[in-house]
């Protein structure tokens, strides 16, 4: 007799409880250990503040990795073992926001003992909660399973059945925005799992006759969901319009622009646009209208813009901005400075943009409370000679022909020079190479060409006193490795010895295998030097064969 629903949740926590110490349990409570840190990932990424939630989607493609625990289910007194690893994928299409259908085919790697797979399919319902998705489905189909006990060739084939899934899960729509939502975390998802197979008899090792796999088991599961469609409601057409400027003398122009949005074009379907006025002359298209003042009074006026694309209440909409005609006024003025920001001694340009009304000739006019200021019209240069760190006003003016006149004024901040550079810092170099192929009889002396290079590495050593001289040497496969630190201590010999150089001021390695040389380096103070491969050594430890360096040549 097979468990009720209840009485399989009763039995499960006992068999939790009872086996909190065995190795399958443990390597449960993993997968369920491995899903909490993405959920406390996922919990803690909010969302941009004033960023709507995403829309439900109408098809979800989805892959899981699938853990699956047998409970109490055996054959021929075989019980079936759990299965760790399993992969599964689907898809679910959506009717509404919360019902819609599924389908999906789960494999599991095959237990030395036996096979599962499914291919299923079922109703499942959702319940949208801002970027959490929890969901219940039940499902049916069919199951591809294997008998319980060792199985070879035809002896005990994996054979097809029925099976009913049921459970529930939890989905994160991950918030990146190169993302669009269309990517979600399947936190976890726990089924109830139930199929009925019938096999024929068992041939080895026992004979036993025909018999029937009936499989109780629960499913853990894991992934990725991919999300695709929008099942939110359009939203209704906007139309803004604005107008500039908003306040004008008589016979001034003004452009009106609109903007619409949730009003998609199409071949067949073209906005119509309208534009009209309480006064003015306004003409208009697609992108906005014109407004001609000529003539009109002072006062205030409202123009109206409006959209239509069909009859519907969402394909339409309509706008309206204010706009202000003002009489004559005396002139204004801008005033601005270019660079804003100069050294002590450096130039600004200053420009200024007067306007009257009644368009009458207008004179312009400058001051500085700092430095020079020349110029007439509508440009003039501000020279900063002689001017101490601070910030000079500038003040741009402007008079009309009838005495009206208007100010304003513009900062110009003048700067201290900066700081001289600091000087570079200190680093390591590379110096001549020192060879030794030339001589395989006395292959670590030093001779007559290698003093050339000593000698030039010596004059850079006398010129920077405070630097230090790393002598790294090599050696050849077909050589001993004590060869690298004879060369090297002979070359430090030639120096010490024959140019003067302090022995402290003289640092030595040997280096890789590769040939018969001797690298040089000099390291100023305060510079680093990589070490690399290269290995310090005790010179004391080391027998030296042979003179360490060519004689000098006899005077003639």
């Amino acid at each position: 007799m097979r468990p009720s629903p209840w009485e399989f949740v009763t039995l499960l926590v006992e068999m939790t409880l009872m086996e909190l110490r065995s190795v399958r349990l443990c390597r449960s409570l993993l997968l369920l250990a491995a899903c909490s840190p993405i959920s406390l990932i996922c919990a803690a990424q909010a969302s941009p503040a004033g960023s709507r939630p995403p829309s439900p989607s109408r098809v979800d493609l989805f892959g899981e990795y699938t853990y699956f625990h047998p409970i109490n289910s055996d054959m021929f007194n075989q019980q079936f073992p759990p299965i760790m690893g399993g992969v599964g994928g689907g898809i679910a299409g959506y009717f509404s926001r919360s019902f819609g259908i599924q389908g999906e085919y789960t494999y599991f790697f095959n237990h030395p003992d036996y096979c599962v797979s499914t291919v299923q399919g079922g109703p499942v319902l959702r319940h949208q909660i801002g970027r959490l998705v929890p969901f219940v489905h039940a499902m049916g189909g069919a199951a591809r399973v294997g008998p319980a006990y060792a199985h070879s060739g035809s002896a005990s084939p994996c054979t097809w059945g029925w099976v009913a899934t049921g459970g529930l899960g939890l989905d994160y729509i991950l918030p990146a925005a190169a993302l669009g939502n269309h990517l979600a975390l399947r936190l976890v998802e726990g089924d109830f799992h139930y199929s009925d197979v019938k096999y024929g008899a068992q041939t080895a090792p026992v004979i036993e006759p025909a018999g029937e796999g009936q499989i109780t088991a629960y499913r853990l599961s894991t992934g990725l969901v991919w999300r695709f469609g929008n099942m939110s409601p359009g939203l209704p057409a906007s139309f803004g319009c604005e107008v500039q400027p908003v306040s004008v003398f008589p016979g001034d122009p003004i452009a009106v622009t609109g903007r619409v949005i949730n009003l998609e074009e199409g071949k067949k379907l073209l906005p119509v646009y309208t534009w009209s006025s309480s006064g003015g002359r306004i003409t208009g298209n697609a992108g906005g209208a014109s407004i001609a003042t000529n003539g009109m009074a002072a006062g205030d006026y409202v123009v109206t813009g409006r959209v239509s694309e069909g009859s519907g209440p969402a394909q339409h909409a309509e706008c309206s901005a204010s706009f202000r005609v003002v009489a004559f006024a005396p002139p204004t003025i801008s005033c601005s400075a270019n660079p804003s920001s100069i050294l002590s001694g450096g130039i600004s340009t200053i420009t200024s943009q007067g306007r009257s009304p009644q368009n009458r000739p207008l004179t312009y006019s400058y001051g500085a409370t700092a430095g020079q200021i020349t110029g007439t019209g509508t440009t003039a240069t501000l020279t900063a000679a002689d001017v101490r760190p601070g910030t000079v006003n500038v003040t741009c003016n402007v008079v009309d022909d009838s005495g009206n006149s208007a100010s304003t004024g513009a900062a110009v901040t003048v700067l201290a020079p900066p700081p001289p550079p600091a000087p570079p810092a200190p680093v390591a170099r590379s110096l001549c190479s020192v060879s030794f192929e030339r001589d395989r009889k006395k292959p670590v002396r030093v001779d007559n060409e290698a003093k050339a290079c000593l000698d030039d590495i010596a004059i850079e050593l006398n010129r920077e006193p405070d630097a230090v001289l790393v002598v790294v040497g090599k050696h050849d496969p077909q050589e001993a490795p004590e060869a690298a630190a004879e060369r090297t201590l002979n070359v430090k010999q030639y120096m010490t010895d024959e140019k003067g150089i302090a022995a402290n001021r003289i640092e030595v390695r040997t280096g890789e295998i590769s040939d018969r040389t001797v690298d040089n380096f000099l390291v100023p103070p305060g510079a680093t030097w990589d070490a690399g491969g290269t290995t310090s050594f005790d010179p004391s430890r080391v027998v030296r064969h042979g003179e360490p360096y060519a004689p000098a040549a006899k005077k003639k």
